[in-house]
């Protein structure tokens, strides 16, 4: 999203439309398009993509996390892979618990998991690995109010957003699930900044 931003205020675009201008990124993972607010001069918000496919690899795996017991991980793609549980089940609090401690939980649960479970991706090994954990406030089923999560990734660096591929992930993984429906939109919220994210699955 800031990416797609930066194209349009720095010309890297060489005809952006208004009210919106559609900006193709070509990720590692895949082409993805942002759609960018453009008023003729310059950017704004709020910016919205269409992510590559996203796809649940894993659900309810059981992983043994030195410090912490045998925890329930969900593992979705949506760019790239992340494992995903509730903070209660490492005795934290996503929403009150010390940024520290959930950093140390989450990457001692990224580490159990590339230990334990072997990633497989189906168009390429090059993007079969795990880049992060997202601890959440466990309310994965639909709701009109926000759902709270973390995401701590590469070596221990901390998302201040609620993190678009792993918001992608999260809502693939609710859609395998049951838990949402095509079409209905979720809010996420970032425990550390209250930024909000908003998404929904499409096919």
């Amino acid at each position: 999203m800031a990416l797609g931003r930066f194209a349009l205020d720095y010309g890297l675009v060489p005809a952006p439309t208004r009210p919106e201008t559609a900006v193709l990124l070509r990720c590692p993972c895949g082409p993805v398009t942002a759609f960018v607010p453009w008023d003729g001069r310059r950017s704004g918000n709020p910016v919205r993509f269409h992510s590559v496919p996203a796809f649940a690899a894993a659900t309810d795996l059981a992983i043994d996390v030195p410090g912490h017991g045998k925890v329930m991980v969900d593992i979705g793609y949506g760019g790239t892979f992340y494992a995903f549980l509730s903070a209660e089940q490492l005795g934290l609090d996503v929403c009150s618990s010390k940024t520290r401690d959930l950093v140390s939980a989450a990457s001692a649960v990224t580490e159990a998991v590339k230990k334990q479970f072997k990633l497989h991706h189906p168009e390429s090994e090059d993007l079969a690995f795990l880049y992060g954990t997202i601890l959440t406030d466990g309310k994965d089923a639909f709701s009109e109010e926000p759902t709270t999560n973390i995401c701590v990734f590469a070596d221990e660096q901390v998302d201040r957003s609620p993190t678009g591929s792993g918001v992608t992930a999260r809502i693939a993984l609710q859609y395998h699930k049951g838990l949402i429906q095509l079409g209905q939109t979720r809010t996420f919220r970032s425990s550390t900044t209250g930024s909000l994210f908003t998404g929904k699955a499409e096919k």
